[in-house]
């Protein structure tokens, strides 16, 4: 996966910029994981199984989460997309160019 390989050698880059891949990799994985415990939820005919599954995926979320604070509380452009778009109502393509008028 392109994610857990860095583009250009290590010493090049900033601390910030090899904390922000640490977390953004993290992101990642959190998210696949969610998406494989519910793939795995949803083939299982086992019911004690399914309700493991969907747990395990449920802490998935709750770490995909922390991880998405983190990057917004430590890049301001993250931070201003995310207030734009996240706990919004109505059209989200519509909110974008409702933003960049």
């Amino acid at each position: 996966m392109s994610s857990e390989d860095l583009h250009v050698p290590r010493e090049k880059l900033s601390k910030k910029t090899l904390h922000m891949h640490y977390a953004i990799t993290s992101l990642i994985e959190e998210l696949e994981a969610v998406d494989w415990y519910r793939q795995r939820a949803d083939d299982t005919e086992d019911a004690e199984l399914k309700a493991i599954l969907l747990h395990n995926a449920h802490e998935e979320i709750e770490h995909a989460s922390m991880a998405l604070e983190w990057i917004r509380r430590n890049d301001t452009e993250f931070d201003e997309q995310l207030k734009e778009y996240l706990f919004t109502k109505g059209s989200i393509t519509g909110r974008e160019e409702e933003a960049t008028k």
